[in-house]
């Protein structure tokens, strides 16, 4: 970071510097601008005195690009020209059109697109258009009539010579010269003719209307082209020496209307101003988004002998000036080009020197920055030396004390047998006495079953100690391992044939040798038979199958059971990993030790599993001697009896509690109900037992279960575990204390996780008792009677407060369920329809689960309930109100008075009548 602003306060004088000299350009720079002008319509010089006056304008934006094309009196190929024009992204089209109606589409096309459009000289059919430059057309007719009628003095004879038909100038021209003629009533138009703009076809025409033009007095001609053609007939005809011509546009420049006026080649000429100027002014105005006018009608002038020398003087001028400025922007750009090249190599330059600077700065930086690093790296390595010294002995300490803690780890384990043993063969002895046996032989078989339940989970972690620190070697030798697996399977048949499980073997060979440690081995077979018969059903099927290969022999296990999701079989063989299958549990090391004496015999062991289709178990173990053992090493017995003694540490978990059938006559039913969570079979089993004697018992032995089970059964009290499938004990008091169908019920957790911690997050999820295994039964028993009891004070103290509105609960969720039902029944006691339906559908429970709620909090029915409200609102209304019995009646919701009557005498042993009486008196 450092480094970074080092680096910054470097760069920064050098960034302004470069900001300077090559920032100063671009703010000087305008915005470009495409401009596209398509022409069409005029003479020659007409058209090129435009293009040129429009250019005059345009060196004023030396940044603007203009984009030319000519037509060239073809209307097909000016809309042509724009289309291409509007590819090419001009930024405003100007257009003089050759025919109104033709350009008239193109031109709204363009300016629905949103591009400026200004039409010059003459106009399209239509007013889409921003701008409008040229001159009034009838204003021009006009002026050209008054000016003929003023020189013929009001008599004569007129040929007039129009342009091309349809064209917005040429009809303007006409009606403007015939309007101003109308005031001379002795001045006739003789004939008209259509030149189209053009010299030989303005004399084509003339021809054709010679008798008139004999006896013309004055010809006009919509422009000079036509009005220069128009002398050249009449002098033809010899009839030059009295008709006066007149033409439009006074173009100056050679052959312009101008000299023609000046050599009397005509003798007169309206000046039609081309517009260009004005239309760059305005396209500039618009995309500057400055204001404009859209109608720009240009002024216009007679010339005759008496004004063309004055206006040929001015025009000269003009053109003077014209090149002189030209001539200075040539100079002014040779001027930028000069300065560009000076300011490249200035910039060069001073880049160059900035470079300089910050490299410099940079080298001498980071020759202090390499002295600092090589100070730091010299300061740290001490520091690591000394570290990994003070590692070296701290690794030794911990390898001590490591070898200390696995001693203790062994001792304690083995220390463990001796009690065992201490206790498995005093109850071995009691289960023999048949008179024990008959007082407390259930208790005898469960103290025997979990004693050897615990001394499996002792022997698997020492033999996981031998194996993972001692580095165990196994004592193999020859054996039949078909043999070896039958003796094994048949230590588990009473077990399978009692459930009804198929459990059966299938080899081709009678005889698989195998080099095996059989005192090792058998803890394989061991732990997956007893898993496959705790993870099948009754009715199941568990198959071994044996199949020989050149190499080795594979030996796959197969149940039907629940099977694995595919997570779980990825872990199945991983330390301490427990999958979530039920109410099977265990210690996590079984599968993870399997496989590691699988490993030691050179074999490998796989699983594949579907769930709810079953599990397969298989083993691969090497044919041959795999081992640097002797080959004549003699073949190893399999003692069967033995097998039998080992097994019964993994059978005896196996056995299933016998039926109790319940030979003594029914009891009276039992007035509270209790709900027990337990995913341990045993432990279910005993608390049932127990508390069965005083109270009615629900089971369940997973979470979900036990949920549904108390939404269903809404029992007085619950007693769960905390650690279950499917879901915790925890969760399932957080559903229980927030539904309002369950939130009165008392739970009690029981678990085996002890610390302050987890007993404070017990009853931070609103659990009322918080249990730690082991626990003294008791116990549990007085805590069980002390809830239920305070539930019974609870429900008193509500049955007695309800009618007066104000019920103090001692949960929100109960007190607020009190008040709806209350405030329900208060507003429908005049219904005498209203049933316990209409309260179930507006509190949004079922009919079951509102009588057991209202039962549990109330201790009575409500129907009771019902008719205790309107009696006492009855009472009410005969004690401080002036209703008639009748009126009472109907308003607490009796269909009859005789029948409230009857029941209101029931209740306080008086009629209605006799109770007003008494209140009177």
């Amino acid at each position: 970071m450092a480094l970074l602003h080092q680096l910054r306060n470097l760069l920064l004088p050098s960034i302004c510097i470069l900001m300077v000299f090559t920032g100063c350009k671009k703010a000087d720079k305008t915005s470009q601008y495409t401009i596209g002008f398509s022409q069409c319509v005029g003479s020659d010089l007409w058209r090129r005195n435009m293009l040129d006056e429009m250019k005059m304008e345009l060196s004023l934006h030396p940044d603007a690009r203009f984009i030319y094309a000519d037509a060239d009196n073809s209307s097909k190929k000016q809309i042509e020209q724009v289309k291409q024009m509007l590819n090419e992204g001009i930024d405003l089209l100007i257009i003089s059109p050759n025919e109104a109606q033709p350009l008239t589409g193109i031109v709204e096309q363009t300016y629905n697109k949103g591009i400026p459009v200004i039409v010059i000289d003459r106009k399209t059919s239509s007013d889409l258009y921003t701008a409008y430059v040229g001159a009034d057309n009838y204003q021009i007719g006009k002026m050209a009539g008054e000016y003929v009628g003023s020189n013929l003095k009001g008599t004569g004879n007129i040929v007039e010579v129009m342009g091309l038909p349809g064209s917005s100038p040429a009809i303007e021209r006409h009606r403007g010269f015939s309007d101003a003629l109308a005031k001379f009533n002795n001045i006739h138009i003789k004939a008209q003719v259509y030149g189209d703009w053009l010299k030989d076809h303005a004399q084509k025409q003339l021809y054709q209307v010679q008798p008139d033009l004999k006896n013309a007095d004055a010809l006009f001609a919509h422009n000079d082209v036509m009005a220069g053609a128009s002398r050249e007939v009449l002098n033809n005809l010899h009839l030059n020496h009295h008709v006066k011509v007149l033409g439009v546009d006074a173009m100056p420049g050679a052959g312009g209307g101008l000299q023609m006026v000046a050599s009397k080649t005509i003798d007169a000429s309206l000046v039609y101003p081309t517009g260009g100027k004005e239309a760059i002014t305005t396209a500039f105005r618009i995309l500057n988004k400055e204001a404009f006018a859209k109608e720009n009608i240009l002024q216009s002038l007679v010339i005759d002998s008496t004004n063309v020398q004055l206006m040929k003087m001015q025009w000269n001028k003009i053109n003077s000036q014209q090149k002189d400025i030209e001539r200075q922007q040539s100079l002014l750009k040779e001027q930028r080009q000069v300065y560009n090249s000076q300011e490249l190599v200035l910039n060069i330059i001073v880049i160059t020197l900035v470079l300089a600077i910050i490299f410099g700065g940079l080298a001498f930086y980071w020759l202090m920055e390499n002295r600092k690093i090589n100070k730091s790296l010299e300061v740290k390595n001490n520091e690591i030396l000394l570290q990994r010294n003070q590692l070296m002995e701290m690794s030794a300490r911990a390898e001590v004390a490591t070898e200390a803690k696995l001693n203790f780890f062994t001792n304690i384990s083995h220390e463990f047998r001796t009690p065992l043993t201490l206790i498995l063969s005093p109850v071995e002895d009691m289960m023999k006495n048949e008179k024990l046996n008959i007082i407390a032989g259930k208790n005898l078989k469960l103290i025997h079953k979990n004693t050897f339940r615990l001394l499996r989970l002792v022997n698997q972690l020492i033999d996981y100690r031998k194996i993972e620190y001692d580095k165990q070697q196994i004592n193999a030798a020859p054996g039949n391992l078909v043999t070896f697996v039958t003796d094994i399977m048949d230590s588990f048949q009473h077990n399978a044939r009692k459930r009804n499980i198929s459990l059966s073997l299938t080899s081709a060979e009678k005889k698989i040798t195998v080099w095996f440690d059989a005192n090792m081995l058998d803890k394989v077979f061991f732990n997956l038979l007893s898993n496959a018969l705790k993870f099948t059903k009754d009715n199941g099927r568990i198959q071994v199958t044996f199949t020989k290969n050149i190499e080795n022999v594979e030996i796959a296990i197969q149940d039907n059971g629940i099977g694995m999701e595919p997570g779980e079989a990825e872990h199945v063989f991983d330390q301490f990993y427990q999958a979530d299958n039920g109410n099977a549990k265990g210690s996590g090391l079984g599968l993870s030790l399997s496989k590691e004496i699988v490993l030691l015999h050179h074999g490998n062991i796989k699983v594949s599993s579907k769930k709810w289709q079953g599990t397969i178990f298989t083993i691969t173990l090497p044919l041959g001697n795999p081992y640097n053992y002797s080959t004549n090493q003699p073949g190893k017995v399999v003692n069967t009896a033995a097998i039998d003694e080992r097994s019964r540490i993994y059978t005896t978990d196996l056995e299933q509690g016998e039926i109790k059938t319940d030979t003594t006559p029914l009891s009276s039913p039992k007035e509270q109900s209790i709900l027990i969570i337990e995913d341990n079979a045993d432990l279910l089993t005993y608390l049932s037992d127990k508390l069965g004697i005083d109270y009615e018992v629900f089971t369940a032995d997973n979470g979900v279960q036990g949920l549904t089970e108390a939404f269903e059964k809404v029992p007085d009290l619950i007693i769960s575990d905390v650690v279950l499938p499917g879901m915790s004990g925890k969760a399932i008091t957080e559903n229980l204390k927030t539904d309002i169908r369950t939130s009165h019920i008392p739970v009690i957790l029981l678990t085996a996780q002890a610390s302050i911690e987890h007993q404070i997050d017990g009853i931070g999820s609103m659990a009322d008792v918080y249990m730690v295994k082991p626990f003294n039964y008791d116990q549990l028993l007085a805590t069980v009677k002390n809830l239920i009891k305070n539930r019974v004070i609870l429900k008193e103290h509500f049955t007695s407060d309800v009618s007066h509105g104000k019920i103090p609960a001692s949960k929100s969720l109960d007190k607020k369920f009190l008040n709806d039902f209350a405030g329900i029944v208060e507003q429908n006691l005049a219904n005498e329809n209203f049933n316990v339906d209409d309260i179930c559908k507006t509190i949004g429970i079922s009919r079951v689960q509102l009588y057991r709620k209202v039962k549990a909090l109330l201790g009575c029915s409500i129907t009771d309930y019902i008719l205790t409200r309107r009696l006492k609102k009855a009472r009410y209304l005969l004690t401080h109100e002036g209703y008639s019995i009748s009126e009472i009646t109907y308003m607490v919701g009796f269909a009859s008075p005789n029948y409230f009557s009857t029941v209101f005498k029931a209740q306080y042993n008086c009629t209605p009548s006799e109770f007003k009486r008494k209140q009177a008196l």
